[in-house]
């Protein structure tokens, strides 16, 4: 089975090309880091790279955020597309299910600007300020946001790997890991924690 993922929930948009089996083969063809502008040219080139064509794709697998207002309206604009010219089914994945499943252990932390975080607490998603993550000596946290506000993290004690480790990244092919049984990609919805800042200013 073909798998086409991406996220463009963050500064850093991922895609990836991963084959997988029922007998639980899985084999990244490709992945690529760009921004969610290129993202339609980032899997013209792993198709290439593959040596595939887009009828040979199978689902989507589709990060959902939370992060960038516009970034995860990209991301879900790019996925519908695709599933309506290609008529393919597709998961939605939690950016943090993600960035956690490449850093075991770790706490993912994303930069929610207006000084707050997207993390998880107890496994839910939650938005918080920095001040407010939950954190302790043998914490490990990665993401955007724990780049961004590291020597408050590590004032607290917990620990953030350097800016250019790949555990930072929500790399696409994690969702491919993480995707369930896939179902009608415009049933699937961003994962919003607050209300939009366009929404805000209509209030």
């Amino acid at each position: 089975m073909l798998t086409l993922a991406f996220d463009t929930a963050t500064a850093v948009a991922t895609s990836a090309l991963v084959d997988t089996g029922s007998n639980g083969h899985f084999e990244v063809l490709g992945e690529r880091c760009s921004r969610a502008q290129t993202l339609l040219e980032d899997v013209d080139a792993l198709l290439r790279q593959a040596g595939a064509r887009p009828s040979d794709l199978d689902r989507l697998a589709v990060g959902l955020g939370p992060g960038s207002f516009t970034g995860v309206r990209i991301g879900l604009a790019v996925a519908r597309g695709l599933a309506l010219s290609l008529d393919l089914p597709g998961s939605g994945i939690s950016t943090l299910a993600a960035l956690a499943a490449g850093a075991p252990g770790a706490l993912p932390v994303v930069d929610a600007k207006r000084r707050e975080v997207f993390t998880l607490v107890d496994g839910e998603p939650r938005v918080l300020t920095p001040q407010e993550l939950p954190l302790s000596d043998s914490v490990v946290c990665v993401g955007d946001g724990a780049k961004r506000y590291r020597s408050l993290i590590e004032e607290r004690g917990a620990a953030v790997p350097p800016d250019d480790d790949e555990r930072h990244l929500p790399h696409a092919r994690f969702h491919a890991a993480l995707a369930g049984e896939p179902g009608s990609v415009d049933e699937l919805e961003p994962l919003y924690l607050r209300v939009p800042d366009a929404d805000r200013s209509l209030r």
